[in-house]
C-alpha cells in the first residue's frame, strides 16, 4: 500500500537508510515521495539518491513544509540544534516521528513550541535487514492515525509492538541495545571454539545455526525458554555439565543485571538531554 504523504528524514545515517530500504522494497512510498536533509555531509545525501533515488535538497525549508511526516534521525545529542533549524517550518498538520533514544515527546514538542503529534519510536540495529523489534509510543497530541502511519512504516524493517512512553526505557535496555548482547554472547562462543580447537570457519558457521535454530524454536514452540533448556539438558550429560558452570558465574543474574542497568541508563540519558535542552529552549 501506497502512502498518500511525503516523509523526510532529517539525518542520514545507517537508521535513516535501513528505513528507506525497507518502506521502498514493500512499496510504501515511491522514491519521489521520499526526502533526505542533513546539516552538513552532501555527499552523504548524493550517496542516498544514487541508491535509492530519493529527493535531496538544499533547501530545507521547502522540504520540511511539503512533507507530511517528518522523521527525526538525527544523534540524540543534536536534538535541540536540528528542530529548532526546522520549528518555523513545521506546522500542527504534520505527524513527527522520533527515533531518538532517550529523546521525549514532550522535549520535542517544547523545542517546537507547536502543538504537533509525535510519536516515539525505538527500533534496533537489525533493522538494516528488516529484522528490527521496534516499539512506539505517542505524544500528547498524536491519534490512532498517526500511530496507525508510524506502524506502517516501522513493519517495513520488522516487528512492531505499541507501549507507553514511560516504558520506552525498559525497552531501551531490552531490545534497542539487544543485539550487543547477542553479539557478546557469539564473541565468547568464537573464542571458546579456538580454545578447544575448531577451525574458524566452521565454528561461525555451527554458531550462527545454533542461535538461528534456537531462537526458531523459541519463536514457534508454545513451550517456554525453561522447558526447552531442560528437554536439551540430560542428567549427567555434557550441557548439564556446561549449565552448571554458567550457574556458578551467575550467567542468568549477570544478563538480568546488565538489561536493568542499560534501563536505568536510558533515564539517565533522558533526564540529561531534558536539562539540555531546557537551557537551550
Amino acid at each position: 500500500m501506497e502512502m498518500r504523504q511525503n516523509i523526510v528524514f532529517v539525518g542520514a545515517g545507517s537508521m535513516a537508510e535501513a528505513m528507506i530500504s525497507g518502506m521502498l522494497q514493500k512499496e510504501l512510498f515511491l522514491p519521489n515521495q521520499i526526502s533526505v536533509i542533513n546539516r552538513s555531509n552532501y555527499a552523504r545525501l548524493e550517496g542516498l539518491n544514487k541508491e535509492y533515488g530519493v529527493t535531496i535538497s538544499q533547501n530545507k525549508q521547502e522540504t520540511i513544509e511539503n512533507a507530511g511526516v517528518i522523521l527525526l534521525a538525527i544523534k540524540p545529542k543534536d536534538v535541540a540544534e536540528a528542530v529548532l533549524a526546522i520549528k518555523d517550518h513545521v506546522n500542527e498538520n504534520q505527524l513527527i516521528i522520533s527515533v531518538l533514544a532517550g529523546v521525549s515527546t514532550t522535549t520535542i514538542t517544547d523545542l517546537l513550541n507547536k502543538e504537533v503529534a509525535v510519536v516515539r519510536a525505538m527500533p534496533n540495529t537489525s533493522a538494516t535487514i528488516g529484522k528490527s523489534a521496534t516499539a512506539l509510543s505517542v505524544g500528547m497530541y498524536a491519534n490512532e492515525d498517526h500511530l496507525l502511519i508510524a506502524r506502517q512504516l516501522f513493519e517495513t524493517i520488522g516487528i512492531v509492538t505499541t507501549v507507553a512512553e514511560k516504558d520506552l526505557h525498559a525497552v531501551t535496555g531490552l531490545s534497542g541495545s539487544g543485539p550487543a548482547y547477542v553479539y557478546y554472547l557469539v564473541e565468547a562462543m568464537e573464542k571458546a571454539a579456538d580454545d578447544i580447537g575448531l577451525e574458524k570457519g566452521i565454528a561461525k558457521e555451527l554458531i550462527l545455526q545454533t542461535i538461528i535454530g534456537a531462537a526458531e524454536m523459541l519463536k514457534n514452540s508454545p513451550k517456554p525458554p525453561a522447558t526447552l533448556r531442560k528437554e536439551v539438558t540430560s542428567p549427567g550429560g555434557t550441557t548439564e555439565a556446561g549449565i552448571k558452570v554458567l550457574e556458578q558465574f551467575n550467567y542468568q543474574q549477570a544478563m538480568v543485571s546488565c538489561i536493568k542497568r542499560a534501563t536505568t541508563r536510558s533515564a539517565e540519558l533522558g533526564e540529561a538531554m531534558l536539562q539540555s535542552v531546557s537551557e537551550k529552549n
